[in-house]
This record gives C-alpha cells, sequence and structure tokens, in this order.
C-alpha cells in the first residue's frame, strides 16, 4: 500500500527482502495490484516486478471479504452482498415464517445472522439512491416474510404487506439509515486516528 507508484514499488521490494531474510518467499503469480483512481488510465504505463517477475495489475480484487475497485465504485461489492445476504435469507427463512416463533425472536434471528452478513465493511459504501432502493427491497422483503400476509377486512383474502404498514409493523431500523450510522461512526474512528497508523491504500 502507498500514495504512489513509487512508494508501492518500494514497499513492495521491503516485503520481498524481508521475506527472504526469514526463509520465504513472494509468489509474483499470486501477487496483484492495482492502482485506485477515477481516472481510468491512471496507472496504466507503470509496471511492478518482483525478482524479475511482473506483478499482474488488476481492476477488482477481494481483500478481507470486501470487493475493491480501481475506480473505488461501491456497486459490484453492494450486489456482492445482496448475493451473500440472499443466501443466508435463504437458508433461515423457514425460522422467519415459522409460527411457533415470536416476531420479536425473528427479528433477532435477522440481525444476528442475515443483516450481519448484508451489512459486512458496509462502513465504506457510499450510496446512491439506486443502490439505497435495492437495500430496501431486502429489508422489506425479509420483514415480509417475518410478519406474513395480512387479511383485507372487506374482501377476507390475504395479501401481502405494503411498505407503509411494515414500517409500522416493524421494530427493524430503516437499513439505509444503519449504513449511514455506521459510516459516521467509522468516520468518527479515522478521524481520532493519528497521523503515524498509516498512509491511505491507494495501490497494490
Amino acid at each position: 500500500m502507498g500514495g504512489s507508484v513509487d512508494t508501492v514499488k518500494k514497499n513492495a521490494e521491503t516485503l520481498v527482502a524481508a521475506t527472504k531474510e526469514i526463509g520465504l518467499e513472494v509468489n509474483a503469480h499470486n501477487t496483484k495490484h492495482m492502482t485506485v483512481s477515477r481516472d481510468q488510465n491512471a496507472g496504466r504505463i507503470h509496471s511492478m516486478k518482483i525478482d524479475n517477475s511482473s506483478i499482474e495489475r488488476v481492476e477488482e480484487f477481494k481483500y478481507l471479504g470486501t470487493t475493491l475497485t480501481n475506480q473505488n465504485f461501491i456497486q459490484e461489492e453492494i450486489k456482492s452482498r445482496l448475493k451473500l445476504g440472499n443466501a443466508c435469507y435463504y437458508s433461515v427463512q423457514h425460522l422467519l415464517s415459522s409460527r411457533p416463533l415470536s416476531k420479536n425472536l425473528k427479528i433477532k434471528i435477522y440481525r444476528t445472522t442475515v443483516l450481519l452478513v448484508f451489512l459486512y465493511g458496509c462502513e465504506t459504501w457510499s450510496l446512491t439512491l439506486r443502490e439505497g432502493l435495492r437495500l430496501r427491497v431486502f429489508e422489506n422483503r425479509v420483514s415480509r416474510r417475518v410478519f406474513g400476509p395480512n387479511r383485507d377486512e372487506v374482501t377476507g383474502e390475504w395479501r401481502k404487506l405494503h411498505n407503509e404498514e411494515l414500517r409500522d409493523l416493524s421494530s427493524l431500523t430503516n437499513i439505509v439509515r444503519v449504513v449511514k450510522s455506521r459510516r459516521m461512526r467509522w468516520a468518527g474512528h479515522v478521524a481520532r486516528m493519528g497521523e503515524g497508523r498509516g498512509e491511505v491504500c491507494t495501490g497494490f
């Protein structure tokens, strides 16, 4: 990691030297580098090598379970989180629709399983209206599973709950507000960090 290409190269050289001292070796084939910039051409003219072996330049990769892109777009990460959140949701939907379980217990199951998976790393998300809507659609689907259908007093037919009815019934916090709250909390942690805690990652 480094604030410039030269810094990244120096850090890579330092890493290679340190690993050799303890009998280890950096595998150039499994090592990638990426320049993070809104400029699509940033970093294209630069190449990196480890012991004369070229390091592949990539446009995205996973780091600690989070998808990072070279233009710092969050859409792919949210898409990935939605996929994982849906998989987790389907694994517990039989519990969320179980009649013997109370609604409070179902909400706890959702918060401690599905939501934890879905919102992993959300402190770095920069939500647009479109992405926020995708989050709300996911949340409403879970809420409908928890609260079940509603019987119309006039027709006597069962129907899905409307979004407004879900907001009135549910004790779930608006998922977009949860993301914004976590972002603000993380921003506070970053603001309190000393200058010696490290640099902003722009590559490697």
